[in-house]
């Protein structure tokens, strides 16, 4: 009788301790896969093309005026006063920078459309990611096109502790 105690003592023991010392649960996804396949992004990259052309057609118009100008003024370069060839040279040149200008302040615009449409998609994808790791209890999830964690459990984050060891409050 004490034999068999003492070896389901061990076994327990044994099975405790293997319990313990599981690995963690990995998982992986791609999100550059899982965004395309979404609806939303689709109707999020219609909209910033529609945006973006807006922009173009400007851009296009002012190009071809400062094409025109400058054709213009090579035309009739020779029979142009000293002033007068100052004149246009100053025009086509503001031309120039208003055009760049445009460029650079749509480049901008088009940059904070782009994360006010996508926001709400990758929130989207974010939250379906953590709520199936959480209900298939993974401890981890990567994301391979991107080379990051997308999920961690908070008890796992050092962060805390390594501040501490700096003296970082």
């Amino acid at each position: 009788m004490r034999k068999t105690i003492i070896i389901l003592a061990c076994c327990l023991l044994t099975g405790a301790i293997a319990f313990a010392q599981t690995a963690p649960k990995l998982g992986w996804i791609n999100s550059a896969d899982l965004l395309q396949g979404m609806p939303e992004k689709a109707k999020a990259d219609s909209d910033i093309a529609k945006y973006a052309r807006t922009f173009q057609e400007q851009i296009d118009i002012m190009i071809k005026e400062y094409q025109t100008k400058g054709q213009q003024f090579q035309a009739n370069e020779k029979t142009m006063s000293e002033a007068m060839k100052e004149v246009r040279m100053k025009e086509i040149q503001d031309l120039q920078n208003r055009i760049e200008s445009t460029q650079q302040s749509a480049q901008e615009k088009l940059q904070q459309k782009k994360q006010e449409v996508y926001q709400p998609v990758l929130d989207k994808a974010d939250k379906a990611i953590q709520a199936v790791a959480k209900e298939k209890a993974y401890d981890y999830i990567f994301d391979k096109s991107a080379g990051a964690l997308l999920f961690g459990k908070d008890s796992d984050n050092i962060l805390p502790l390594v501040k501490a060891k700096l003296g970082i409050k």
